[in-house]
């Protein structure tokens, strides 16, 4: 089989992961890469052996040879560029969120159907290893029906900056950027019940905080420590038809001690936390036992994660496997992360019939 010619649209820093995992794909060519910046454009196409550049992402889709894309730019064109590329007949795999609204998600999901193609969601802590490992106990019954979990991913110092801090290219702050890993993950080992309401708030209270110094911290590729239009913090409830709930808060930015991540669930025979590492919590003849699984990775696995992702991808356009991330999650998540929105602007629960 001759290799299958990938185009990566958007060579900022999240192209870079997924540049490495074609890369590593003995199945790939990484044929085009784009970017509004061509000097960019035209590193990465040196490092990886692109034979075209492109500033303007319509000329690299129109190229017949190229199967599948991967779109790796501003949440404020997610929604355009994937469906322009399904239209084009690519399949695609978009960098999360989908989009920035429900609407435009909704117009996504239109379009996978007319034409066909695979949509991946980048919903890439699917892919973890120390996931994959969890789920097969959760679905071999070892932790019975899960009902509730809980997670934190609060940055004391860690407001990117540049697109991630204007909202109306990323659509908001931690809560678009990273609630969205750690809902999504918790509600994929839920067993993706269908949402019937969110309640949230947001804080925008403390700003960039570029003021702070001795403390590094990660940097967008246009870091402008005077964009800032996005929430510092923001928190919800999540709940879902079968009566199980989620509560998750999120930050950027926060007077707290240290950076946290944890991703804990429960579930009526027994429970797990995922992050900061794997490890089980099971009852077994009247006894409770904290089992540590024996694995290479407990903990998210950055790169390999991305290699599962990216192999996962190539493997479902083919034919060979299903995604686990479909645009059908997608679309829920978007409803989800604008309802939290919502419900921090309203003051009131939002609702979904």
């Amino acid at each position: 089989m001759s290799k299958l010619k990938i185009g990566v649209i958007g060579a900022g820093s999240i192209s870079e992961v997924h540049l490495n995992a074609y890369a590593s794909n003995p199945d790939v060519e990484i044929y085009a890469i784009c970017d509004l910046n061509e000097e960019r454009a035209k590193a990465k196409a040196q490092k990886y052996g692109a034979s075209k550049v492109f500033t303007d992402y319509h000329e690299l889709l129109a190229q017949p040879e190229i199967h599948s894309v991967s779109v790796c730019t501003w949440n404020n064109t997610h929604a355009e560029i994937s469906i322009a590329a399904l239209n084009a007949g690519k399949h695609v795999l978009v960098e999360k969120p989908l989009c920035k609204t429900v609407e435009e998600a909704l117009q996504v999901e239109e379009a996978v159907k007319k034409s066909g193609k695979v949509l991946q969601v980048g919903f890439v802590r699917r892919y973890a290893s120390n996931t994959q490992t969890l789920k097969q106990f959760i679905d071999n019954g070892d932790l019975g029906q899960i009902y509730y979990a809980k997670a934190t991913c609060t940055r004391r110092l860690g407001n990117p900056g540049g697109w991630f801090s204007d909202v109306e290219r990323s659509g908001g702050g931690p809560l678009i950027d990273l609630g969205v890993h750690v809902i999504d993950i918790c509600w994929y080992l839920m067993g993706r019940p269908k949402v019937v309401s969110v309640s949230g708030n947001t804080y925008n209270q403390l700003g960039n905080r570029a003021n702070i110094q001795n403390l590094s911290f990660y940097k967008a590729a246009d870091y402008d420590a005077s964009i800032n239009t996005v929430e510092d913090l923001a928190n919800a409830i999540i709940r879902f038809e079968n009566g199980a709930s989620i509560m998750v808060d999120v930050s950027f930015t926060l007077h707290t001690k240290k950076d946290e991540l944890y991703v804990k669930i429960y579930g009526d025979k027994g429970g797990a936390e995922l992050e900061p590492e794997l490890s089980l919590v099971l009852e077994k003849y009247n006894t409770i036992l904290n089992a540590a699984p024996q694995v290479d990775n407990v903990s998210f696995d950055f790169q390999n994660a991305f290699k599962n992702e990216i192999n996962h991808f190539i493997a479902s356009t083919l034919g060979e496997k299903e995604t686990l991330s479909p645009v059908q999650d997608g679309v829920e998540m978007m409803k989800i992360l604008c309802g939290v929105y919502e419900s921090a602007r309203t003051g009131r629960e939002v609702r979904f019939d």
